[in-house]
């Protein structure tokens, strides 16, 4: 038997879980206030934080630091193919020094660190937010200045549409699926034959806006907006994800609230969700496009597909092309134990970061 700490860090919580073999012992969301986060300059800075709130937590539970792999949330540093990498200290200073920061990077950080004072231990990551198997001709834009990069949930995605062939007696590397994660923010890819070929920036604001994203925006205005002398560059990033979307036209993220606000006949919040709808759909439909035409299913995964009248107006949108599947919420931590246990077991080869 394997037992496994798994440790997911997102923007404002901590999730740790416990794992043997694929027996789920315990899974703990840490919450981190506004004021706790506040105090820190850089995401990275919060690491001696989170890595002892883990340690606390083990503590509490009476479970002893005995583990075969500590897996982490894989970060955003660079481009990687698909699969589980075991983290080293090429990754973990990656992983400080990433250009894109989110909470993720520090899960290969924390997971390194804590292993490392166990014997026997290994530390990995499994298919981190920069998985790049685009096709070219999706990176190339107008201008050699900028090409496309894509930052999306990978890992979610690929083991929801793992868990979709096994239902439906098939493999994903025999289907052609349009995944669309929904969360903070939206990432849709086109999965050809096991292989993401076409995927958005969802960190970055490209695709449809969502309740922490401004989506894509007219260049020519956020230019100007650039050089208005309102805002710096750090608030201006700010305002493209973290504080625009829905938090910036309705004042809140959490969509429970804002459909409740719809079913008491609020206007605001109805126009507002059915744009996001529209232009997801929209972005959804393109994928259409990279496949030819030829999709075995559409999936709609993430905290969001929870929300009925969101999944309702995306499905009306969408059921000409294909058959529209729910799978709402994320279960990143079984997906990390899972793909760390294909290793461990001499199923899968681990990758060389």
């Amino acid at each position: 038997m394997f037992k496994l700490l798994i440790i997911n860090p997102g923007s404002t919580s901590t999730k740790i879980g416990v794992y043997e073999d694929e027996h789920q012992v315990f899974v703990e969301n840490i919450g981190h206030s506004v004021e706790e986060l506040q105090q820190y300059d850089e995401v990275t800075d919060q690491f001696s934080m989170r890595k002892q709130l883990v340690i606390d937590e083990l503590k509490k539970r009476n479970i002893p630091l005995e583990f075969d792999a500590v897996v982490g949330r894989g970060g955003l540093s660079r481009e990687v193919e698909s699969g589980v990498y075991e983290v080293n200290e090429h990754m973990v200073q990656d992983a400080f020094y990433a250009i894109h920061k989110h909470a993720c990077d520090l899960g290969c950080i924390i997971a390194f660190e804590i292993a490392k004072d166990i014997p026997g231990c290994r530390s990995y990551i499994a298919d981190p937010g920069r998985v790049d198997e685009l096709s070219p001709l999706q990176k190339i834009t107008g201008t050699p200045l900028i090409h496309r990069i894509c930052i999306w949930h990978a890992l979610n995605q690929k083991a929801i549409a793992r868990r979709f062939a096994r239902e439906h007696n098939t493999k994903y590397e025999d289907l052609n699926l349009i995944m669309c994660h929904l969360g903070g923010g939206i990432s849709i890819a086109a999965h050809d034959h096991g292989r993401a070929i076409d995927a958005n920036n969802a960190l970055d604001g490209e695709g449809p806006f969502s309740p922490e994203r401004t989506g894509t925006l007219p260049v020519g205005d956020l230019i100007r907006l650039c050089f208005s002398g309102k805002f710096t560059e750090a608030q201006l990033l700010k305002r493209i994800a973290g504080k625009s979307g829905m938090i910036a036209l309705l004042g809140t993220n959490d969509m429970r609230e804002i459909e409740r606000r719809i079913n008491e006949g609020d206007e605001k919040a109805k126009l507002y969700t059915d744009a996001m709808v529209w232009h997801t759909a929209k972005a959804i439909a393109s994928e259409g496009a990279v496949l030819c035409g030829k999709v075995d299913a559409i999936i709609l995964t993430g905290g969001l597909a929870h929300c009925k009248y969101i999944t309702d107006g995306l499905q009306a949108r969408l059921d000409w092309m294909a058959p529209v599947y729910l799978y709402p919420g994320q279960d990143e931590m079984q997906a990390l134990a899972l793909n760390t246990l294909h290793v461990l077991r001499g199923e899968w080869q681990a990758k060389k970061y």
